[in-house]
Formats: C-alpha cells, structure tokens, sequence
C-alpha cells in the first residue's frame, strides 16, 4: 500500500528540487523528508529521485508518482468541496481564466448562468494557463478558461479539453507606417522592424515563427499587457504582435493587418478534470461558453 503523506513529501520535493526546501516547506527536517522518499522508494521497489549536489531530479517511476500525487491531492480537495456544497446547500464553483479570454467570453455565459442558477455561486480566478492548469489538476478550481499555440496542450496530463475558438494574432502597427494599409502580411516582411510585445509568452512566439522566417527579431519593449502594447505601438516605438481578441478595446492611432497563412494562432478552450462528481453545473458553464465563443467567432 502506497503512504498518502510520502505521496505528498515527494510532490513537494518535486516542487522545491531539494529536500531542504521541501522539509522548509512541509514544516520538517532534511532528514524525516529523506526518510519518507526513501520508505516510498523500498515500498514501491524503484528509485523516485535522483541525487546530486545541485539538488534531485525526479526519475520515470517518480514523475509517476507525482502525477499520481497530483491525482490524490484534487480528489481529496474536491471530497472536501462536496462535503462543503451539501453543508452549505448551495452549488459552487471556482473559474480560472486568463484575462483577454475572460473579458470576451465570460461575462454572457456568466449572466445566462445566474439566470438559469440563480443560487449558484460563482468564484473568478485571473491566471495564465501555467498556472490555472496546476489548479485544475489539484481540485482548487473546477474549471479553466485556458489558451495553447501550437502542438498539444501543456501540462493536459489528466485533463480533459474543450475547444472553444481560434485566436489569431495580428501585426499591429502605427496609422503612418507604410505597411499599415496592407490587407495582410508576410512576417518575413518585418525582419528590420523593432518590435514592441505584450507577453512573455508572445515573445517567445514571435522569435519562433521568426526564426523559421530567416531573422532574428529586434524587442525594444516588452509589457505584460497588450493594451498598453498598443499604446507603444502608436507612440511609434515599434510594431506588435497582439491576438486578435485583445484588440479591443480598440488603440487610437494604430492598424491591425492579419499575417498569412500560416498564422500563429492561440487556441482556446476549456480544461477540467473528467470525474463524475464534478460539479452539473460546471457542464453547463462549459456549455455555455461555447456558446459564447460560436457567437464571438460568427460576429
């Protein structure tokens, strides 16, 4: 029989990459946090870990097992929320969601939801998909409103995914740039322009699709908003690269141009975590936004 708690000090280990962060965080010391990775590793007759001076490194048979952890941590979170909804005899739920897709989907699923529940009560969470996943995963929130570009989902490890849209992203430019009438364009075509990008995650994009174009992309700014992105952009500090449902509100001063085929594209959709007891409304709220999204992508 596998030890729930020796489940939980390798998951921990796993999160902090040495024993002596994990034992700070769980409250133990060094030696009680070496002792149960060891006990788990004689119980299950593989090694979990690896050991070195710069820290440990999970082995195969460990990922298993924090995967495993993972699994058993949001079960029991979510036999707690149960427990908690019938004490308290209203229904809940918790939503992640990343900004942009928040503001375009939600507030119409949400208004049709109160409608339609008007007892349910519903909790919002702001987080970028690497962060709302592991929440998924770990019971703290019932649904995420999420975003990948391209290849598979990240982190979808024991999640199920709902398509809802695809988001293309845009060159967005200044009125007077001579690029700015076009009706699309090449990225090859913005290989001497400065760039000014409103994520991290936009960055790393724009140098892949870059690269496979034949340059190196000159970021003279970088921002963790595309709104303001754009109001750099039509202050003529360079051109953006902005998905399509982050342009509104609409940036006085600046055009947007599609990019060619094949666009960089986010898309968009719906993780949650496949179990019977989760909550019926949490269905419907998917239900709803795709929904939402159809009406977005028709509009």
């Amino acid at each position: 029989m596998i030890d729930v708690q020796r489940l939980r000090v390798l998951r921990t280990v796993a999160e902090h990459g040495s024993f002596n962060r994990a034992a700070a965080a769980l409250r133990l010391t060094p030696s009680a946090v070496s002792q149960h990775v060891a006990a788990l590793e004689r119980s299950l007759g593989a090694q979990v870990v690896a050991r070195s001076t710069r820290g440990v490194t999970l082995t195969p048979a460990g990922r298993i097992m924090v995967g495993a952890a993972e699994s058993v941590a949001a079960e029991l979170v979510h036999a707690q929320r149960q427990v908690d909804r019938l004490g308290s005899g209203r229904t809940r739920i918790t939503i992640a969601t990343f900004t942009s897709g928040g503001r375009l989907l939600l507030p119409g699923a949400l208004a049709h939801l109160a409608t339609a529940h008007p007892d349910t009560v519903v909790h919002v969470r702001e987080a970028e998909p690497e962060d709302s996943l592991p929440l998924v995963r770990q019971g703290a929130v019932d649904l995420a409103l999420a975003y990948h570009f391209d290849g598979p989902l990240p982190g979808r490890l024991g999640l199920g995914w709902t398509p809802l849209l695809e988001d293309p992203l845009h060159v967005v430019l200044p009125d007077a740039h001579p690029l700015a009438g076009r009706e699309s364009l090449d990225i090859a075509e913005l290989a001497d322009e400065p760039w000014v990008l409103g994520c991290l995650k936009t960055e790393a994009y724009l140098r892949r699709y870059a690269e496979r174009a034949g340059f190196d992309p000159e970021v003279r700014s970088t921002t963790t908003d595309y709104f303001f992105a754009g109001s750099l952009v039509a202050a003529g500090l360079g051109i953006s690269l902005i998905p399509s449902i982050a342009l509104t509100p609409r940036v006085a001063g600046v055009r947007t141009v599609p990019i060619v085929p094949p666009a960089p594209t986010r898309h968009i959709g719906v993780a949650a975590i496949p179990r019977r007891g989760l909550p019926q409304v949490a269905t419907v709220v998917a239900a709803l936004l795709q929904r939402a999204a159809a009406r977005s992508s028709s509009g």
